[in-house]
């Protein structure tokens, strides 16, 4: 996985999938709610969507040795669907149970995995587990 900041030339830095024990993914609904002030109003409302500057996030486990690591990233200029957040959580976490992180890495693995979740409109976070699940299995580890 390559970080970079904006403007930079070339990556900040580079870990290798290897290296990953698990990872999580943190997403907004639309751009300004991964700003400051939403993120003390979904905190002062009792909120329980991803606000705020870490509300566009990618965290993980690091092994070797054993450390956090976490970065933000941009969000897209139109708004992520109640859907596709479900979805995109459900496919790291459903990755890092099967121990297959470096999936998310394979362009092919992730154009095949996206293809299919894209269309599913699953609000129900069983469901959407239970369908990422079955596409990672059909998809292979």
């Amino acid at each position: 996985m390559e970080h970079h900041e904006p403007g930079a030339p070339g990556p900040q830095a580079v870990i290798p999938w290897s290296k990953f024990v698990e990872l999580h993914v943190r997403a907004t609904y639309r751009a300004s709610h991964a700003t400051s002030t939403v993120g003390v109003l979904g905190v002062l409302g009792g909120s329980h969507m991803d606000t705020g500057r870490s509300g566009c996030s990618v965290s993980g486990l690091l092994r070797h040795p054993y450390e956090g690591w976490s970065v933000n990233y941009t969000h897209h200029q139109r708004p992520y669907t109640g859907p596709h957040v479900f979805m995109v959580k459900a496919l790291f976490r459903k990755t890092s149970e099967a121990k297959a992180l470096h999936r998310l890495g394979d362009p092919e693995w992730m154009g095949a995995a996206v293809s299919r979740l894209a269309p599913l409109r699953t609000w129900w976070l069983p469901k959407a587990n239970r369908e990422v699940s079955e596409i990672i299995e059909d998809l292979g580890t």
